[in-house]
């Protein structure tokens, strides 16, 4: 048994050496063993390609303001582990962490003797916040963000109250598929018989997917752009506004503080959200109205610094990275754009590389200490920029690049959300 949190904290991670072990089996097995604390949660279910974390802050920070406590599991964490398993907002305590790991450790244990096999990190730490919140410190509502996929993903033994696909792209395409299709198809797997389901999804190959497995299990659907959507969008100097309607309901003058475009598709599936749980929970305009404006999820097109501009966001794949270039381009057209970089070795590299390089000035390409870290090299052979550097201690970009912002200038620090974790503290030190 762990007497710390650095003793439990060392043996999560140690079971990275497991990988990805997709399937419930060992899920089911903890959850019979610790007493279904699954089915003892009021739960919403997100999953997605991209924009599952900003989609569950919306909802928090909105059921938040209507006065519930309010659970969310994600991944990764951007300043501290604990902020996987939060609550309202804070991350899980160093002594509630080792209480649920304890509870955890000698299940997982016991299924390295089994047949199933041990638990992997991700399915430990999923077992562990099924515990805490139904038993620890229990919540209102619990906001659970897929890890990987959806069918598979060990989040995937909850019965919500109602489920969310924000939106698809081409990522993690070795496990889920290579077409917008088949990744749907693992997304869709989250849709539960009866449950509705709210989506953000554009293609019509992985809308046709989804509205084929929610017909199938008797699953209302919600389309963004069909059953609810949004108009009026202005881009603010700190924020979006807009307004929200569906065939009943038209929410005037919203306000983000985060920006971009999709932000606005997040939260309007936020509201969405919100207004399905209204059958569960009390919640008023003015609350939704706050809570979105209120909502902060770091390393989101972050500006971290307005003198010198710096910003920071988590564009970990081609949507992603996509999202990332529109705002550059329209926020910062008149900027000479500096851009440092990191990725994971597993994800398609080429085009990601390829359209930073259009709207980038100067390209740096740095390692990270994660397994999967591409190295900054190999980043850099596969840039066309013609200003164009790697180094291995992105520590020293950093400094570099803060250092060398001209007044007709800005930086940019994206890639891994793993790489922002490590970057971000350091980058708020340094300025």
């Amino acid at each position: 048994m762990f007497a710390n949190y650095e003793e439990a904290l060392h043996w999560i991670h140690s079971r990275l050496r497991l990988g990805i072990k997709p399937g419930l089996k060992r899920m089911e097995w903890m959850m019979e063993r610790l007493h279904h604390p699954e089915r003892k949660i009021k739960a919403v279910h997100i999953g997605g390609t991209n924009g599952k974390g900003s989609t569950v802050t919306y909802l928090r920070c909105i059921l938040q303001e209507a006065g519930y406590k309010v659970g969310t599991f994600t991944s990764p964490y951007i300043v501290e582990f604990n902020e996987r398993i939060s609550t309202n907002g804070v991350p899980i305590s160093n002594a509630d962490l080792v209480e649920i790991a304890n509870a955890v450790k000698p299940l997982a244990d016991e299924l390295e003797n089994s047949d199933l096999g041990g638990p992997t990190e991700f399915e430990v730490i999923t077992a562990m916040s099924f515990y805490y919140f139904a038993c620890v410190n229990k919540a209102d509502i619990v906001l659970y963000e897929v890890g990987l996929g959806g069918r598979f993903d060990s989040t995937n033994i909850l019965q919500p109250l109602l489920s969310i696909i924000t939106s698809i792209g081409l990522d993690h395409t070795n496990i889920l598929g290579e077409t917008y299709g088949e990744i749907a198809f693992e997304k869709s797997g989250i849709i539960k018989g009866g449950i509705p389901v709210i989506t953000g999804v554009k293609q019509e190959e992985a809308l046709k997917v989804i509205e084929e497995q929610a017909e199938k299990k008797h699953a209302p659907i919600y389309r963004l752009g069909r059953h609810f959507s949004f108009k009026d969008h202005e881009s603010l100097l700190f924020g979006e506004s807009f307004t929200f309607f569906d065939e009943n309901l038209k929410i005037e003058d919203l306000t983000l503080s985060m920006l971009g475009r999709h932000q606005i598709e997040n939260a309007s599936l936020a509201v969405m959200a919100a207004l399905l749980l209204k059958e569960y929970f009390t919640i008023e305009e003015e609350q939704i109205r706050n809570g979105l404006k209120q909502a902060y999820w770091p390393g989101r097109f972050e500006l971290i610094s307005t003198s010198p501009i710096i910003v920071m966001d988590g564009a970990h794949n081609e949507e992603g990275i996509q999202s990332l270039v529109e705002e550059l381009n329209k926020r910062y057209r008149d900027k000479s754009i500096k851009i440092i970089f990191a990725a994971l070795s597993d994800k398609k590299l080429d085009n990601m590389i390829h359209r930073l390089d259009k709207v980038a000035d100067e390209m740096t390409f740095v390692d990270f200490e994660y397994p999967r870290a591409a190295k900054a090299e190999s980043l850099f052979e596969i840039s066309t920029s013609k200003k164009k550097f790697f180094k291995s201690d992105w520590r020293q970009a950093i400094k570099e690049g803060v250092r060398s912002v001209t007044e007709d200038g800005m930086l940019v620090i994206t890639g891994s959300l793993y790489f922002l974790s490590e970057a971000m503290p350091f980058v708020r030190e340094h300025l």
